[in-house]
């Protein structure tokens, strides 16, 4: 019998139908697929005007879910040799030897099939398109032509995360709109202080591994003062709903809320570099999107 590249037929063994099952989860990066569906609905909500019908939510969540996870998948057998020399990513499923590249390969690309297929026939081709777009981007955009080769990586890379949010309005409406494009910026220019904040945490690791991220490429300092003028960006851009009418008061009282205390750690990771602060600032601004989203679906929801 064939085991999987890197590993002992006893480890194979060991691990089971479970925790078989919990390695080709690690390879979809359920946490960061949970994070993007959860924009995807709140752009339905914000859609709708409310609660958006089951016949749509349902196959548009499982659609999103598939293109999220099988582009990760994917990312995983890109990065694998990357994977093996940074200390924060050797554990994961190919460099470990959990599971074989190509595996790791077909899984990637049969969800995406699949998700293309559930959001064509259940929802519409426009929600499928832009999900099969989001994965490519994520795939050869980001991970093949960009991560490796330029600080514009989480630049430009960033479009891939910000999909899903079209995803979600096309699912509703069959189209896009500038109220879609407001929500896709949002997601855009959160990335960049978002993934910085992380990639000061493990620069060696990019550094042993060539990854041109900005403090890699440009220096840790350079690095803090770009996370305060892309949190300050974010945080005018987060306003715009109002104006727009897009959303109402309870979304702005806590975006803003949420954008000041967003500049406020970006400022205080700039002017007191280190390690606790900037792990500070990568947890808060994962939380900020959730929180920020939240405040979007609520306000809808509730419509105070």
């Amino acid at each position: 019998m064939a085991t999987t590249f890197g590993s002992h037929p006893e480890q194979l063994k060991y691990q089971g139908v479970r925790g078989t099952l919990r390695t080709y989860m690690e390879l979809a990066k359920l946490r960061i697929v949970i994070l993007l569906i959860f924009t995807t609905v709140t752009a339905m909500v914000i859609a709708a005007g409310g609660i958006p019908d089951l016949a749509v939510l349902l196959p548009t969540v499982i659609g999103g879910s598939l293109a999220a996870g099988g582009a990760s998948a994917i990312n995983h057998y890109l990065d694998r040799d990357m994977d093996a020399r940074m200390a924060r990513t050797a554990r994961r499923p190919i460099p470990s030897g959990r599971v074989s590249p190509l595996n790791a390969l077909l899984f990637g690309l049969a969800l995406i099939a699949w998700s293309v297929l559930i959001l064509g026939l259940w929802v519409n081709w426009l929600s499928a398109a832009l999900a099969l777009i989001g994965a490519i981007y994520y795939i050869v955009v980001y991970t093949i032509l960009l991560k490796r080769n330029t600080v514009l990586n989480i630049l430009i890379g960033g479009g891939a995360g910000a999909m899903p949010v079209l995803v979600g309005w096309a699912a509703v409406t069959g189209t896009v709109t500038f109220e879609a494009l407001i929500l896709f910026l949002i997601v855009f220019y959160w990335t960049p202080p978002h993934s910085w904040a992380l990639a000061l945490l493990v620069n060696h690791d990019y550094a042993r591994a060539n990854v041109p991220m900005m403090p890699v490429a440009r220096g840790e300092a350079v690095t803090r003062l770009q996370i305060v003028l892309y949190s300050i960006q974010l945080f005018i851009i987060t306003l715009l709903p109002g104006p727009f009418q897009m959303l109402g008061l309870l979304y702005m009282l806590a975006a803003t809320a949420l954008g000041v205390l967003l500049v406020h750690m970006a400022l205080r990771l700039m002017n007191q570099p280190s390690g606790p602060t900037a792990r500070r600032m990568y947890k808060y601004s994962t939380a900020y999107l959730a929180f920020l989203f939240l405040a979007m679906m609520l306000d809808q929801v509730l419509k105070l």
